[in-house]
């Protein structure tokens, strides 16, 4: 009965509607993927963890399930999709800006260091072009 009701379906269904039904699958899956990422990297981790790739299938699998959704023209599958990729896209941004201040953080360490291994030796710590030692000189009232 189920097959001969999808035989009849594929008979009649135009390319159109094979491309965004196959869109709406892959979308699905996408979707699906970052909950067994989130399951196995909290597994691993003995923790409940939500790692960075749940945010990027988040943002695919959802952008995809709103075009697909658009082209039903489902309102309320539109709006569900359309608000998560707010969500995705802030957590995303999040991400990016932590990992910009954690790189600035560990390059300002290892200026610090160098600077601190030279002023030890008896020379003058390595210059930034002048940027940190004004600001530095201003913090402390110098005038520079």
């Amino acid at each position: 009965m189920i097959t001969a009701k999808l035989a009849a379906w594929w008979a009649e269904v135009s390319m159109t509607e094979v491309i965004w039904v196959t869109i709406g699958f892959v979308a699905q899956l996408m979707f699906s993927m970052r909950f067994l990422i989130q399951w196995i990297a909290s597994e691993r981790a003995k923790q409940s963890i939500v790692p960075e790739t749940f945010w990027y299938f988040s943002v695919l699998g959802g952008a995809l399930l709103f075009a697909y959704a658009t082209y039903r023209l489902d309102p309320v599958f539109m709006l569900g999709q359309g608000m998560g990729l707010f969500i995705y896209a802030r957590n995303i941004q999040l991400i990016w800006k932590d990992k910009a201040r954690i790189a600035r953080d560990a390059a300002g360490e290892a200026t610090g260091a160098q600077g601190s291994a030279m002023t030890a030796a008896g020379g003058n710590a390595p210059s930034n072009g002048g940027a940190l030692d004004r600001r530095e000189a201003g913090l402390r009232g110098v005038a520079s």
